[in-house]
């Protein structure tokens, strides 16, 4: 059985964490099918949004805990196996930020450590109410490292910090308040919530919002003035395609443009 489960309709992929009994953790093998999931995504241009979700009762723990124990008495104490797990985890939530396609979050049940990670990586987020999240590695006395780069980046520094410092968990409204979510609905609502929100983004002109998504992340890292040349050039870039031309001229003529 597939640990990671895809299934496409209207350009939306949707891809299902599946290992309910592990409440969907990162293993080796999760991380493997999560990030070759990911790579196939990219390169395939009939898919404009991407929802991520979980089975079971949880969205995902984090990482597999038992898994990493047994990583320990690897060799050199560990710290070959340590090293490469948070680089290939390191390099899945790169590729879903680079990924052209955003990708949302359904997130129910628990987002923690690696899990939490993977929500504030996401491009948006739409969560059961009821929901918790949290980076509470701390709380086993694993600072959440790697989880805090994702978080500090989707929600204000103070937030973040106590967060993982005190390894308490957030409900769904203080997420939302924050950042980490963009909405909370009853669970009942959560995945046509969710499919809403991609078939919405799903009906705008893929190129452009390929364009806005590489630019929306690229501009951010650096200062006023380099952020204005890059959004310069990707305004140019997405002004002289062919679909926004027509988009542009459909407009004018009150009709709904014919893209291709």
């Amino acid at each position: 059985m597939a640990l990671v489960e895809r299934t496409d309709e209207g350009g939306i992929a949707r891809l299902t964490m599946n290992a309910p009994e592990r409440l969907n953790a990162l293993s080796d093998a999760m991380l493997a099918e999560l990030q070759a999931a990911f790579d196939a995504i990219a390169a395939d241009p009939g898919v404009k949004v991407v929802i991520l979700s979980g089975a079971g009762r949880a969205f995902c723990a984090g990482h597999d805990l038992k898994e990493m124990q047994a990583g320990r008495q690897s060799e050199d104490r560990g710290a070959a196996y340590f090293g490469d797990l948070f680089g290939r985890c390191s390099r899945l939530m790169g590729s879903i930020r680079a990924l052209p396609q955003p990708v949302i979050a359904q997130v129910h049940g628990i987002a923690t450590a690696a899990g939490c990670q993977l929500v504030a990586t996401c491009d948006m987020a739409v969560a059961a109410e009821g929901t918790r999240f949290g980076v509470n590695g701390v709380n086993i006395g694993l600072f959440c490292s790697t989880p805090m780069v994702a978080l500090t980046r989707a929600v204000p520094a103070k937030a973040a910090f106590e967060m993982l410092t005190t390894g308490r968990f957030v409900e769904v409204n203080e997420a939302v308040q924050i950042g980490l979510i963009n909405r909370a609905v009853p669970e009942a609502e959560l995945a046509a919530a969710t499919e809403e929100l991609a078939r919405t983004v799903a009906g705008k002109l893929s190129g452009a919002v390929r364009i806005g998504k590489r630019l929306f992340y690229d501009q951010g890292e650096r200062g006023e003035a380099d952020a204005y040349a890059l959004a310069g050039a990707a305004m140019v870039e997405n002004m002289l395609m062919r679909d926004t031309a027509e988009g542009i001229q459909a407009f004018l003529e009150k009709r709904k443009p014919d893209w291709h």
